[in-house]
Parts: structure tokens; sequence; C-alpha cells
């Protein structure tokens, strides 16, 4: 209970954290919804893949809860898989009692960032949130929100790295990578110090998208005289920027 309590306490002060909570069982998506909106959570509880693919397309969420076994045309993972395409940053934590090494991979797959088994406890379910929520503010409350990259102006907050010629809307996660290197400049960055910073974890397939998003990067940095980004062979990145 101080557990919780101290939870409660320390996001009082906070606007709540809205959850899609997509559950079709209705007694458990009734306690589940329960639990987390006395934690201080504003909770949308739909009960099919399409109302809350609906939801979705209508609202902004900071965490999605997907039940894998759904009613109508898209199921936990479908509808993973599409809320991932429209959104890189979004974490997910899909709800099954699937518990075979084949299910979790699919899941992973399909966009997911977490992978809960039924039954679960609420409370390792809430821990599992803050993980998420702790990770996010991390990543957006410290330091600068914009930055001089040459003659190009980088705005984390709306996703823009423009000019007077182009505008670039970026994805959050380019967004996020952009920002980190610089604050970061003239630094050799390791490949798993960028991805643990960036992406919050480290492994391979993680590491294969990272490689996607530099290519892009360079792309939109390449009439850029002044800023570079390097690759440092076996060890990662540098981003050289030398303002004149």
């Amino acid at each position: 209970m101080y557990y919780i309590s101290s939870w409660k306490l320390f996001y009082m002060s906070q606007p709540k954290l809205k959850i899609l909570l997509v559950e079709d069982d209705p007694v458990l998506g009734y306690v589940v919804k329960d639990y987390l909106q006395k934690q201080e959570f504003e909770v949308t509880h739909c009960t099919d893949g399409d109302a809350a693919w609906h939801q979705f397309m209508k609202n902004i969420f900071d965490i999605c809860l997907l039940d894998i076994m759904l009613p109508g045309k898209k199921d936990g993972m479908e509808l993973a898989n599409s809320i991932r395409k429209k959104n890189e940053n979004i974490p997910i934590i899909l709800l099954s009692s699937k518990n075979m090494d084949n299910d979790k991979i699919a899941g992973f797959e399909s966009g997911a960032d977490d992978y809960v088994t039924k039954p679960y406890n609420l409370q390792e379910l809430l821990m599992r949130i803050q993980v998420f929520v702790k990770r996010s503010k991390k990543k957006v409350d410290i330091g600068p929100m914009s930055f001089n990259i040459g003659d190009l102006v980088f705005d984390y907050t709306n996703l823009l790295l423009k000019n007077d010629k182009v505008e670039y809307q970026l994805t959050q996660r380019e967004a996020d990578l952009v920002r980190y290197l610089c604050l970061n400049p003239n630094k050799v960055l390791k490949r798993d110090e960028i991805l643990m910073n960036v992406w919050g974890k480290d492994d391979y397939f993680l590491g294969r998208s990272m490689d996607v998003f530099v290519t892009k990067i360079r792309k939109y940095l390449k009439s850029q005289t002044e800023a570079k980004l390097q690759t440092i062979h076996g060890i990662g990145f540098k981003f050289i920027y030398n303002p004149s």
C-alpha cells in the first residue's frame, strides 16, 4: 500500500496520463480500469480492436494496453501494428494468455514494447507501466528543445527540421535521435549508448533499425557543410559539428 500511495503522491500534481485499455472481458476490463484510475491514470476502455482503433485515431494517449484475442476485424497484434505505424514512440504492452515463445516473438514483431501473460498481478502491471512513463519523461523533460544545425533549425517539440528552403517533418524517433546527437556533439557515441538513451534498450534488431534512422538523418543534413554524422566502425557514431 505504501508503494501505491507513493506513486499517487508523486503524480498528484501532474496532468493525468492517458491509457488506452483494450480488453474484451468486461469483468477484467472493469477491474483493470478501476485499479489504474485509482493510481491517477485516465483510462479509456474498449472491448474490440475496431473501437480501439477509432479511439486511438480520435484521441492522444500516453500508453496502450492491448489484449491479443479480440473480436472484430483487428486482433491485438494487428492493432499494435497499426498503432506503431501511426506512432513510433508510444509504449505498447500486449496482454495475453498465450505464453509460448513464438507468441511472444510475434507480439514484439507486431510493434509491442512489452508482453504480459495472463493471469497477471495488477501491481506488476502498474510497475511495467511506470517503467515506460519514467523513460518517456527522462527523454523529453531535460535540456534544450531547440538547436541550430548550420542554417537548419531543429525544433524538437514540434518535430521539425527546417530553414527558408526546406522543411522536414520528423518522426518522434528521428527527433529523439537528432536531439541526442545535438546534446553530444563531437563525441564518439557507442552504439549501445545511443540505443539505451534513445530506444531505452539495446538489442540486435533495434541496432538495425538505428542504422536506418542514421541514413535518414544524413540525408536531412547533406546540405550542411558544418555538420556531419560520421560512422566509427565497430564502435558507433560521431556527430561532427563545427559552426563557423
